[in-house]
């Protein structure tokens, strides 16, 4: 066990958690992006909570609205602009 821990590379070899619950991270990611940015950019920290709340849901919000807008694309879209010969 210790030795696939020590020969473990985050960017090189990702942790094996399937393509199913991938998504699941892009809540902590945007939660902690929208922290950061906050903590940097308020003058005072009163509104710090909601604000972070709220863009990090705006960065969901998008982010989810990109994936389904280029779904739409790939799979609606190209087969009526370039469908595949027989």
């Amino acid at each position: 066990m210790i030795h696939t821990l020590l020969a473990w590379r985050p960017i090189i070899d990702p942790l094996p958690m399937g393509h199913a619950a991938s998504y699941l991270l892009l809540i902590p990611m945007a939660l902690f992006i929208s922290m950061a940015y906050r903590a940097v950019r308020l003058p005072t920290m009163t509104r710090y909570p909601r604000l972070v709340l709220l863009q990090a849901a705006q960065i969901i919000v998008a982010i989810a609205a990109i994936g389904i807008g280029l779904y739409l694309v790939v799979e609606v879209m190209l087969p009526i602009i370039a469908p595949m010969p027989d």
